[in-house]
């Protein structure tokens, strides 16, 4: 499988005394949806910045679809690759949702007669088309996500990073960006990194890099990972409630394997309640 995005022996410091990122590789297939998950200060976000050029690499490379970023290749590279920040109201540029997913186009130079459709498609995509001609500061932070990520679908990136998107989101809007991420990963050729603390979020992903201290500590599948309640608690990490709740009905006899998703968590509730 052809990867998206290769980091070879990564390093990065913001002072001379200590290294956030240390010799860090990994590998992201095209078409995958991955999670980078660790603790405050782990180096997480400081990667997704080195992905697309905000900072500059100590020592290592970076391939975004086989090109190595470079101060010479960065902005051809970033028309390939959307990037969703934590905080929403920093990305608003225009006075309405439609003006704000138009600003991407037109510095893309995308011609007029083009762009009422992208944005029309863009917004039907994660379900804003009732407020294209609202402001931005009058919604939610759910739907101002939502906005976001419509600005970048507009512009057909190939890749789409998240930044701790969903961290200054209620427990609902958070459900439902993480809704919104699965739903592209399963109906677009789109590859999702997300950066994130959200263990939910972390249970529907492909695969999970485990950064610590700035080195990757570990790498699989969320079973894989989530295998390690006790690694992941050291970190200052945890497992999803879902998990932890099927370990409690394993316990008591009712489940015989893991579970990683609500649905099944009210399934299994109802089960405990029949034999009550």
């Amino acid at each position: 499988m052809e990867n998206a995005i290769e980091v070879s022996h990564l390093s990065f410091a913001y002072t001379e005394e200590a290294e956030t990122i240390k010799d860090v590789s990994f590998t992201i297939p095209k078409g995958s949806y991955t999670t980078i998950i660790g603790h405050n200060g782990s180096g997480k976000s400081t990667i997704a910045k080195l992905i697309i050029g905000l900072l500059g690499a100590k020592s290592g490379t970076i391939k975004i679809l086989d090109q190595v970023v470079s101060p010479e290749t960065i902005y051809e590279l970033r028309s390939h690759v959307g990037i969703v920040f934590q905080n929403p109201d920093n990305q608003f540029i225009g006075s309405t949702v439609a003006d704000d997913i138009a600003f991407g186009l037109e510095n893309h130079c995308v011609p007029q007669e083009q762009m009422q459709d992208l944005i029309d498609k863009s917004a039907a995509a994660v379900g804003m088309t009732d407020f294209l001609d609202a402001e931005p500061t009058h919604l939610s932070g759910g739907q101002k996500q939502r906005v976001a990520i419509a600005g970048i679908l507009a512009m057909a990136p190939e890749i789409i990073i998240f930044d701790e998107s969903t961290s200054m989101l209620d427990p609902q809007g958070k459900a439902s960006i993480n809704q919104e991420i699965n739903h592209l990963h399963q109906s677009r050729d789109i590859t999702i990194l997300s950066i994130t603390h959200d263990m939910e979020e972390v249970a529907q992903s492909e695969h999970v890099i485990v950064l610590n201290q700035g080195k990757i500590e570990m790498e699989g599948t969320p079973k894989e990972i989530f295998a390690h309640p006790d690694l992941l608690k050291n970190m200052q990490l945890d497992i999803p409630f879902a998990l932890k709740f099927s370990k409690y009905l394993q316990s008591k006899g009712i489940l015989h394997e893991d579970i990683l998703t609500l649905d099944k968590v009210v399934d299994a509730i109802c089960q405990l309640k029949s034999t009550d």
